[in-house]
Formats: C-alpha cells, structure tokens, sequence
C-alpha cells in the first residue's frame, strides 16, 4: 500500500459521514473546530488510517474515489457525472493496448478513466482546441496519476478534431463535444473495421444530427442511444426507501460499431446455364 505524500488530495471522513477535503502540505496544519493536528503526522500513513485531533476528535483519513475526485477537481468546462463515465470505457469496448481518439478533453474527467481502460500499453490521443482547457486537463490529470501518463500514454492535440484526424487505424472514438455528426466523415477514413464511435450529447435535436450522420455514412451498424438515470436508496434497518434525489437526466451516449462492406464488383454472382435448345 502506497502510504500518503505531501501534494495528495485526501478526504477526511468523521464518525457522522462528512467528508472535509485537505491537501497535504509538509509543515502545515489542518484546523477543525479549534482543533489542529499537523499534515506531517498524516504524510507517511496508509489510505484508511485514523487519525485523533488535539482535543479527542476522530477522523479516517481516505484518498478519494474516481468519482469523488472528478466532481471535485478544478475544472472550467462542465463535467460528465460519474454515472457516464463509468459507463463510456464499458460501452466504447476500451480495452488494455488500445489505441483511442478522445475530444474535447475538457476538465479530464473523462480522460482518466479511458486511461484506466488502456492500460499501460494503450495509446489515448486526446483533441483540445482550448490551450486552457488542456492545460487545466493536464493538471488534474497529473494530480491523479503518479507518474504522470503524459508523452508516454497520453497524447494532446491543440486543434480542432472537426479538421480532421491525424491518426491512421484507430481502435476507438470517444466524443464529448457539441457538434459529432462534423466528425463522423474523418471517422470513416481512421477508424478501423470493427472500431467503435461513441460521442455523449445533451439534447435530442444533437443527437438527431449525429446518428443521421452515422446511418449515411453506411459504414456503421448497431448504432445505439440511450441515457443513464442514478437512484440511491436509504437503507436504516426495516426502514428502506428510495432516495428523495437521484441523477437524472445529464445526456445521451450514442454507439456505433464500424464495418466494411462488399464491394459490388467483389459479389459473386450466380450464372444460370442456357437452358434454351
């Protein structure tokens, strides 16, 4: 077990439930109701810890979840909700050793997964037109990973993905951005045979445009959309109901799987014998 340093973002979990957030500072102090406990007595311990304040307090010192740090971490364009991003790697098919095409990189948030999803040996080229956005993507990015994956298994292009893709024979295309259905054609020239295209939107009239593009490209089938809704439960002994909020609507994925068709010329047909006398 990897045992806290200084620069981690940890949680701090108390016996009602609340999470306090910190970032570790070698020779700083973390104040709660009066009470002090230094950061260099938390630096050096394993995830789970507990840890007592000055004057009795309790907390369990936790690095957050993937998805508690993604809808925590800076960001300036909005996020997808864990719900997707749990769901876009499974769908999209990314496996260990792929090589994927990712736009817009945005926050991050949805970076880090598919970099889980890769692997060591898996290549993700990610497409950011705004410098500040892929700056602040970087950040976040590198505040997760130790090492940071970038140059080695992260790859980021300051241009716009609607001029066009760079890379040849790709394995995947993952879209979050406004505007998919302008991607579609470069999709048919650099996705491979058998590739998957999957882009997130949040409105009907977007995802109209993208799955029309799709269909007349006629170099896709199983194309697909649907949405995600999260309900959590209350559960208190005998005393079990849903929760009064859920995660309701956030967008659309919309899949589609790329083939390659027989050529007419390719077609064998059959020839009847003359049967005339």
């Amino acid at each position: 077990m990897i045992p806290f340093t200084s620069g981690e973002r940890l949680h701090l979990l108390n016996k009602k439930g609340r999470v306090y957030r910190i970032e570790l500072k070698e020779g700083a102090t973390y104040e709660f109701s009066g009470e002090k406990i230094p950061h260099d007595e938390i630096i050096g311990l394993e995830d789970g810890s507990e840890i007592v304040l000055s004057r009795g307090t309790r907390f369990f010192v936790l690095r957050p979840t993937l998805a508690e740090y993604t809808l925590h971490m800076k960001r300036g364009a909005q996020i997808l909700y864990p719900k997707d991003l749990a769901l876009i790697p499974m769908w999209a098919d990314v496996y260990p050793g792929a090589t994927v095409i990712e736009a817009g990189i945005g926050s991050g948030a949805l970076t880090i997964p598919l970099l889980n999803a890769i692997g060591e040996k898996g290549r993700l080229i990610s497409y950011e037109l705004r410098e500040d956005f892929a700056r602040r993507a970087i950040k976040n990015i590198e505040n997760y990973f130790n090492p940071s994956p970038l140059n080695d298994r992260l790859q980021i292009h300051n241009q716009s993905i609607y001029e066009g893709i760079v890379e040849e024979e790709v394995d995947r295309i993952v879209l979050d951005l406004p505007e998919p259905h302008l991607v579609v054609p470069h999709a048919v020239e650099k996705l491979r045979s058998g590739g998957i295209f999957l882009c997130f939107l949040p409105t009907v009239p977007q995802i109209e445009k993208v799955v029309l593009a799709l269909q007349e490209a006629r170099v896709f089938e199983s194309i697909e959309t649907f949405e995600t809704m999260l309900r959590p439960w209350n559960i208190d002994g005998r005393s079990v109901r849903p929760s009064l909020r859920m995660v309701a609507h956030s967008g659309f994925i919309t899949t589609a799987r790329k083939v390659t068709r027989i050529k007419k010329k390719e077609v064998v047909q059959d020839v009847l014998p003359d049967t005339e006398a």
